[in-house]
């Protein structure tokens, strides 16, 4: 079984105290914001079930949502809209949201270290540890990742009740199958990733029924 507190507990073992992780949600859909969170737990909490997001069910991830946001010393969120990903790039707007969202956590304790799931960031005055795959090695990183994932459900769930014929609720606008008939069967909105291959696709086929 892999430990969870690992890296933090190091760092706590090199005179650390307040280790911050971050993580982002949703690089992949066509639709919706990238959302970033960044989670700072006490140098001693414990909590066996938070991992990472994608191992979990949405169930558990809800419950956890909970968990992490009344435990945690700082939580901040962050967003990073589909028109700014197309103006600069998935990776660079997910480095953004994490930034955002370091930086609101900061706003309630001084953060002195931060881990990223496999992310550089080399513009803040702390040190940063990338680590592969680090929602699945790290208490902190993998609390981010469920803190993003489901705010950013949470999005795609309110845009489902708005526009319920594309099915938002099920997919979280990933491109499946059932996703891509629908932007070909009733075109697509403000809020669409206009440089997504899919999407782009379909405005290069002169498809031009895009609802405000």
């Amino acid at each position: 079984m892999i430990n969870m507190r690992e890296y933090e507990d190091s760092l706590i073992n090199q005179g650390y105290n307040y280790i911050a992780g971050t993580d982002e949600a949703g690089r992949g859909p066509l639709v919706g914001p990238v959302v970033a969170a960044c989670v700072v737990f006490d140098k001693n909490y414990k909590n066996d079930m938070i991992n990472d997001s994608k191992k979990l069910s949405e169930k558990k991830r809800e419950e956890l949502y909970d968990i992490i946001m009344k435990d945690a010393i700082s939580v901040g969120i962050a967003q990073v809209s589909a028109k700014e990903i197309d103006e600069i790039n998935i990776y660079e707007a997910s480095r953004n949201a994490m930034i955002e969202a370091y930086k609101k956590a900061n706003q309630k304790v001084k953060i002195d270290y931060l881990l990223t799931d496999a992310m550089p960031i080399d513009t803040l005055d702390i040190p940063v540890l990338k680590i592969i795959k680090g929602d699945a090695k790290s208490i902190s990183i993998a609390a981010a990742s469920i803190i993003a994932k489901v705010t950013r459900d949470r999005i795609l769930i309110d845009l489902d009740k708005k526009y319920p014929e594309y099915g938002f609720k099920s997919h979280k606008g990933y491109p499946t199958k059932k996703h891509i008939e629908a932007i070909n069967k009733y075109g697509i909105f403000d809020g669409y990733r206009l440089t997504y291959k899919p999407v782009k696709d379909l405005i290069d086929r002169g498809i031009s029924n895009i609802k405000s």
